[in-house]
C-alpha cells in the first residue's frame, strides 16, 4: 500500500469476538474504509492513540489487570514495539502528554503515566499513578471513582481526566513523571461524566454525561487550569423510552458543531455551537448506522462511528451548512470500539 494512502486503525473487544486492531485504507474522496490487516496479540484493545509522527500506535488492554502496548504502523499491519506495560485495572482511554502515555483506568479509578522513549516505545514500567477518590449518588455506578477519559488541554499545559464515579473533572500536571492533582471541578451529582471535548478556541469544554443523557458546557481557563460549568443541555429531543447512555463526543474543527453518540437510542445528536462556544443548541438526531455506538471520530468532514453491538464502523459525510451527518457506508468489525486515523 502506498504511503500516500490514508489509513484508519479500529480497536475492538477480542473477548467479544473482535479482531483486535484492524487496519483499513481510507478512500480520499468518500472516507470509505477497506480492510487491510489485523493484529490480535493484545486482549481487548478498546481505545487507541497515534503518535504525532504517525509511526507508533498505542492501545489500552481493557482487562481487569490493565495494560498498554505500542505498535509500529509503518506498514499496513500493526507490529508490536515492545512488551505490554501494566497500568491500573480496566483502562478505557489513553493519550500522549508531556513525554508520557496517560491512561484513564476505569476499574481502579486512577490515571497512570507511562514514559515514552524517544523512539516511541514504552518504558518497562509505569512511572506514576494519580488515584481518584470519592463517589456519587448512583448506587450501582458511582460507589467509587471511575476515571473514563484523560487528555491534554489545547494549550498542552494540563492533563484533564473525566470521572464518571465522582461526577467531576480533575486537572493535573506531571511532576517527576507522576500525575499531580492541580484541581478537581464538580459537575451535577448523578450526571456521570464520561468524555470531554474542547472547543477549537480553547476557551470552552463540553462534557458528555453517561448516567443522564445531557452535555454540560463549561468555561475553560487554560492559564489557571480551571473548569467552570455553565449549563447542562439534553442530548435528545425527547425523554428516552428506554436505555440512553451517551458515549462519544466530537467538536468540529471550525467550532461550529458538536456531535454526540448515544447508545440505546442509537443516534447521533447534532448541536449548533453559538456565542463563540458558550451556547449549544440541539439541531436534530440521525440514526448511528448500527447498534450501541461506543465512539465517534471526525476526520476531513467525515464522521466515523464504532457500533459495538452491531459489529461495524459506519461513516457519514457532514453537510457543511447544517452539520447533519449523511450515511455513506459501513465496514463489518465485530465488537468495534474506536477509530483513529493516520
Amino acid at each position: 500500500m502506498a504511503d500516500s494512502v490514508r489509513r484508519a486503525f479500529i480497536g475492538s473487544f477480542t473477548a467479544a469476538g473482535g479482531p483486535g486492531i484492524l487496519t483499513a485504507a481510507v478512500a480520499a474522496d468518500s472516507g470509505a474504509l477497506t480492510p487491510l490487516s489485523s493484529a490480535d496479540g493484545l486482549s481487548d484493545p478498546s481505545y487507541l492513540a497515534l503518535s504525532a509522527d504517525g509511526r507508533t500506535l498505542y492501545a489500552v488492554s481493557e482487562t481487569s489487570e490493565g495494560g498498554v502496548a505500542a505498535f509500529r504502523v509503518d506498514g499496513d499491519k500493526p507490529e508490536p514495539a515492545g512488551p505490554r506495560v501494566a497500568v491500573g485495572g480496566g483502562p478505557t482511554h489513553l493519550s500522549l502528554y508531556d513525554g508520557h502515555l496517560l491512561t484513564a483506568d476505569y476499574g481502579s479509578g486512577s490515571v497512570t503515566a507511562v514514559p515514552v522513549r524517544s523512539d516511541g516505545t514504552l518504558a518497562p514500567a509505569a512511572s506514576g499513578v494519580l488515584r481518584h477518590t470519592g463517589s456519587g449518588p448512583h448506587n450501582k455506578r458511582q460507589q467509587g471513582p471511575h476515571a473514563h477519559q484523560v487528555q491534554p488541554d489545547p494549550s498542552g499545559r494540563w492533563a484533564v481526566s473525566v470521572d464518571l464515579g465522582t461526577d467531576s473533572v480533575r486537572v493535573c500536571t506531571l511532576v517527576d513523571g507522576s500525575p499531580r492533582l492541580h484541581g478537581e471541578f464538580a459537575l451535577r451529582p448523578g450526571s456521570g461524566p464520561r468524555h470531554l471535548a474542547f472547543h477549537p478556541s480553547g476557551g470552552y469544554a463540553y462534557v458528555v454525561n453517561e448516567l443522564t443523557p445531557t452535555v454540560t458546557v463549561c468555561r475553560w481557563d487554560a492559564t489557571g487550569g480551571a473548569l467552570a460549568p455553565l449549563a447542562e443541555t439534553p442530548v435528545l429531543p425527547h425523554a428516552p423510552a428506554g436505555d440512553a447512555y451517551p458515549s462519544g463526543i466530537v467538536a468540529s474543527p471550525d467550532g461550529r458543531f458538536l456531535w454526540i453518540a448515544t447508545r440505546g437510542e442509537d443516534v447521533l445528536s447534532v448541536f449548533a455551537v453559538q456565542a463563540r462556544g458558550e451556547v449549544v443548541r440541539l439541531v436534530g438526531t440521525v440514526p448511528c448506522g448500527g447498534r450501541w455506538p461506543r465512539a465517534l471520530t471526525e476526520a476531513g468532514g467525515v464522521l466515523y462511528v464504532a457500533n459495538e453491538r452491531s459489529g461495524d464502523v459506519t461513516w457519514f459525510t457532514v453537510e457543511p451548512a447544517t452539520g447533519l451527518p449523511r450515511r455513506g457506508g459501513s465496514l463489518a468489525v465485530p465488537a468495534a470500539s474506536c477509530v483513529v486515523l493516520a
